[in-house]
């Protein structure tokens, strides 16, 4: 996997100095759309707390979690606050549940696919001269964190996106045994990230979804 360390290692500073910026436009402009994916679905299934808090927004202000901005300007991954969700306003809970958790992920791929659209449309009108070559890496690592993002969130522990899913396919019994398990999940994904454990899993993820998205 790509990381600000590894690109500053190899001493491709322009590659370094894109992925920072791309980055960049990840937290401002990509992460509050998954957030607010999130939210319209849930808006959409009947619960309306996000609306109530002002969630469902473009502003980057509303959605930036200190900590998840760092990750992803240094990891390229990482993530945003969690927009408020009640399921006791959803019909069927734990369907509409994973629903609302499978949006935003859903909303990265899309912005990773735009990204390399625009990668192949300045690759096509600008070309490989200096410019081209700025442009199609800001666009490559737009594309790359985007889908970085997406498999990180979907990794099936509280209180990632992948957990929600994963729990509208458990019994109500193991459901809630789960669920308890979210007080001490955060800590064990943060020992996971800091010791390296979740990189091969998440590189091979992203790398077979990089290679669908710059299927051309």
């Amino acid at each position: 996997m790509f990381s600000l360390f590894k690109l500053i290692r190899s001493g491709n500073t322009t590659a370094a100095i894109m992925f920072v910026l791309s980055g960049c436009f990840v937290v401002f402009v990509c992460s509050p759309i998954h957030e607010l994916a999130h939210g319209w679905v849930a808006y959409k299934l009947g619960d309306k707390t996000a609306k109530n808090e002002g969630r469902l927004t473009f502003n980057p202000i509303k959605h930036i979690d200190p900590i998840g901005m760092i990750m992803i300007l240094l990891f390229g991954f990482g993530f945003a606050k969690p927009v408020p969700v009640s399921m006791r306003n959803f019909k069927n809970p734990k369907r509409d549940m994973a629903l609302v958790a499978i949006a935003g992920p859903a909303a990265n791929i899309i912005l990773a696919y735009l990204s390399a659209m625009l990668y192949y449309l300045f690759l096509y009108i600008v070309g490989e001269n200096s410019v081209g070559i700025i442009l199609c890496t800001f666009f490559y690592y737009s594309a790359y964190i985007n889908i970085a993002l997406a498999a990180f969130n979907l990794i099936p522990l509280p209180p990632l996106d992948g957990s929600k899913v994963l729990a509208a396919f458990l019994p109500n019994k193991a459901y809630y045994k789960y669920m308890q398990f979210e007080r001490y999940a955060m800590i064990a994904l943060l020992i996971l990230i800091a010791t390296g454990a979740l990189d091969n899993i998440l590189g091979i993820i992203t790398g077979f979804l990089m290679k669908i998205v710059f299927i051309f």
